[in-house]
């Protein structure tokens, strides 16, 4: 079971996530919270898996919630929940710790697959997100100097490419028949190397080389 806290000021909101989530019988909410500080209280209690965070609560706001939850309790993933898909909400969350980040708008099926997604170990951009990203990326708004880039080894350069194609840990060591832990190693070095703070960040690195998966087929 992938158990999940679901924090938002809004009742009706969590109602309608909690309903969405309970399609899904490996999904399991163990708590609601509608605020920032409750939401880091549930983690601490239940640390679920995942922490669906709502931007704007009262109190403590969801982004600086997502910062505690990632310095304090790195084993549950963070994803944002939220109507704001603006470029700063976006940048500001992925630089605190954030795995993924979800518009209230998407498509329901977007929530379950990012929960999923983060869980496994990986990360999780909705399309409408993604797109705001990649647009970033032509600007060269969110470019990682290549100098970064030419640090990483060959083994490393292949686990950033499947890494920014969503995958956990045990799918890129399956995929490179390599067991978890050394898959591991290689993630934390090549966050290290970019000097970024998780997954996605280091996604956006990949897709700012143009290095994907399809290309290390072909080396």
């Amino acid at each position: 079971m992938v158990e999940v806290v679901v924090a938002d000021d809004e009742a009706m909101v969590r109602a309608g996530v909690r309903a969405i989530l309970a399609r899904d019988p490996k999904i399991d909410v163990v708590a609601e919270a509608c605020d920032g500080y409750q939401a880091v209280a549930a983690v601490r209690t239940h640390r679920p898996a995942v922490a669906l965070l709502d931007i704007q609560m009262p109190g403590l706001d969801g982004i600086s919630a997502a910062s505690l939850i990632h310095r304090e309790l790195p084993g549950t993933a963070v994803i944002m929940l939220t109507t704001f898909g603006e470029d700063e909400f976006i940048a500001r969350a992925l630089r605190e710790g954030a795995d993924g980040f979800l518009l209230k708008a998407d498509d329901p099926r977007e929530l379950l697959a990012g929960v999923h997604a983060v869980a496994a170990g990986g990360a999780y951009l909705s399309p409408r997100v993604a797109a705001r990203v990649v647009a970033g990326l032509r600007d060269g708004r969110t470019a990682i100097p290549q100098q970064s880039l030419k640090l990483l080894t060959d083994r490393e350069n292949e686990v950033l490419a499947l890494l920014a194609h969503g995958l956990s840990n045990g799918e890129i060591a399956a995929r490179l028949r390599l067991v978890e832990g050394t898959v591991k190693a290689h993630v934390s070095a090549v966050l290290a190397k970019l000097g970024v703070r998780n997954r996605v960040e280091a996604a956006i690195a990949a897709h700012t080389a143009g290095l994907t998966a399809d290309d290390q087929k072909q080396r």
